[in-house]
């Protein structure tokens, strides 16, 4: 365990020249069997030579090299710490450290600089058991790790592995005030979609910068913290940008009230067209069935993708299930083969899934859809789907496919894990 590998034998040679990144790399080629050297490697009192015992652990990889990297993200310098928090990633999501925030360190002396990208969309697979060890320590590094790279890269991290226990350590990074380290702390909380995590976000909904905000208002609406609702109607009626018009109105529409109604069907036949799909999901989730006319005439009329998508949505969560042709159904079934738009059109069949109606009228489709409609419908499956969709998929894992039979496998996993 970690705290054995704390009292490890010191190497030969350690105390006076130590042993150099070569012969680190040297051992590292025996394997896995190399590990318990290779953690030897970390008493060295070289930086350069224990950053790249971090990189061979990482690189030889197995369940024997997380105790050694929980090990590494002890140490003081903010590099070990990073790359550790990668490789420990890097164990359950396979590739992340070729583009994880320790793929592009730059050192200026002892402090470190390390480029987030935006595309911050990756998470382990539903059936992913991560060791809550791992969980805890990078969760301590996300609110308290050397210097904002590394609590930015603990953040993103436990976004990545869905670190539910670490979103005490999450909140507590939104108080650093660096925007990098609130964003991605965001980010990772939107990933892991506790509810109760909503309301202590909410006083960000104001944040003066665009970027925080944006992100703050979409996770309080992903997560229905219905707290926010007075300040997002504010910032609907005194936007400070069109940006923060749509991303308030869209988290409205998560989770609308009754009383919501008036502002929705205001944006009924606004220019923009994102507005106008935002006022037809949020009235469908609303179901007062006075407005069923108006969410018609949206799908009959509007021409533009998605207030076309929204008002399908809106009628396929009202219960019409009609798998015609030209049904608002078969319309979100369709568009699943479209690469622009499936993923607007899976979360809309996600959430209407979760009705038993809808779920089991996913059921034919599955069975006879296209390729591209089984793999986006296994997806969709794993997250809503209950025990009678396990023999569906067990079928679908079955397809002469790989590709189908491998989502099939994927989902029928993650099903499994959930259930």
């Amino acid at each position: 365990m970690v705290c054995a590998l704390l009292a490890l034998p010191p190497v030969p040679g350690l105390a006076q020249t130590g042993p150099q990144p070569k012969d680190v790399r040297m051992v590292a080629k025996d394997g896995q069997v190399a590990i318990p050297k290779l953690a030897q490697y970390l008493n060295s009192p070289a930086l350069i030579t224990r950053i790249e015992v971090v990189k061979q652990l990482t690189e030889v990889g197995g369940k024997d090299s997380l105790d050694p990297l929980i090990l590494a993200s002890h140490d003081p310098d903010p590099e070990m710490q990073l790359r550790a928090i990668d490789g420990m990633v890097n164990f359950y999501l396979p590739g992340y450290v070729r583009q994880g925030p320790a793929a592009s360190i730059a050192r200026a002396g002892a402090a470190i600089k390390a480029k987030f990208s935006d595309s911050n969309d990756q998470e382990i697979e539903g059936f992913v058991t991560v060791r809550p060890e791992v969980i805890e320590t990078i969760g301590k590094l996300a609110s308290g790790g050397n210097g904002m790279e590394v609590k930015a890269g603990a953040c993103r991290a436990v976004g990545i592995l869905r670190g539910r226990a670490a979103i005490p350590d999450l909140l507590e990074a939104l108080r650093t005030k660096d925007n990098t380290v609130m964003y991605e702390s965001l980010v990772a909380i939107r990933k892991i979609r506790d509810p109760e995590a909503g309301p202590k976000i909410t006083y960000l909904l104001r944040d003066l910068d665009d970027r925080i905000q944006g992100v703050a208002i979409e996770t309080v609406g992903l997560l229905q913290a219905r707290d926010g609702l007075p300040t997002l109607r504010g910032i609907v009626d005194k936007p400070r940008g069109s940006k923060a018009e749509r991303a308030a109105l869209v988290a409205i529409a998560l989770m609308p009230e009754p009383t919501d109604r008036t502002l929705l069907q205001r944006y009924l036949m606004h220019k923009d067209e994102r507005l106008r799909a935002a006022a037809v999901e949020g009235l469908g989730r609303v179901g007062d069935a006075s407005d069923r006319v108006a969410i018609d005439r949206v799908w009959k009329d509007d021409d533009k993708m998605p207030p076309r998508l929204a008002s399908a949505f809106a009628i396929t969560l009202a219960g019409n299930v009609d798998t015609a042709e030209s049904a608002p159904f078969r319309y979100l079934l369709n568009t699943l083969n479209s690469a622009a738009w499936r993923e607007t059109a899976a979360a809309y069949l996600t959430e209407a899934s979760r009705k038993p109606a809808v779920l089991a009228a996913l059921r034919l489709p599955l069975e006879t859809g296209t390729k591209d409609e089984k793999i986006q419908l296994a997806r969709i499956l794993a997250v809503t789907g209950d025990s009678s969709a396990v023999p569906w998929l067990d079928r679908l894992s079955r397809e002469t496919d790989t590709n189908i039979a491998q989502e099939g496998l994927r989902a029928l996993r993650s099903l499994r894990a959930r259930l």
